[in-house]
């Protein structure tokens, strides 16, 4: 059973940064992709950013250069630093994770991603 906890969320003024983290419980393999999404009143899930197994990072356009997403060496935390962040930024935002060979080319979606943590709440205030 696959288990994904997060944390660091909170609220920060526009500007402010903070340090997303996920854990990873159970066997998840040793080749996956894990990925970062959010999650606003009234909008669409979107993909913020994304790591492959291999180290290959993929990021959301209205994150890039603003948002880091990084694994430690055991490869069973997860981590995003939000930089420079927005009031558009608020959200909740999941980790979610896929054993490699079902990570999709087309992932910003969330589409076929089986395991998600509960979520952590941040908020950006002007």
């Amino acid at each position: 059973q696959v288990q994904l906890v997060e944390s660091g969320g909170g609220s920060v003024q526009a500007g402010g940064s903070l340090r997303l983290s996920c854990g990873a419980s159970g066997y998840i393999g040793d080749r996956y992709c894990m990925a970062w999404f959010r999650h606003a009143p009234g909008k669409e899930r979107e993909g913020v950013a994304r790591i492959d197994a291999d180290g290959l990072r993929r990021y959301g356009d209205s994150v890039k250069d603003r948002f880091t997403i990084a694994k430690d060496i055991a490869r069973t935390i997860f981590f995003l630093q939000l930089s420079d962040l927005k009031p558009e930024d608020t959200g909740m935002y999941y980790c979610a994770a896929l054993p490699y060979y079902e990570c999709p080319s087309r992932w910003t979606s969330g589409a076929g991603f089986r395991h998600w943590g509960q979520g952590t709440q941040v908020t950006v205030s002007a």
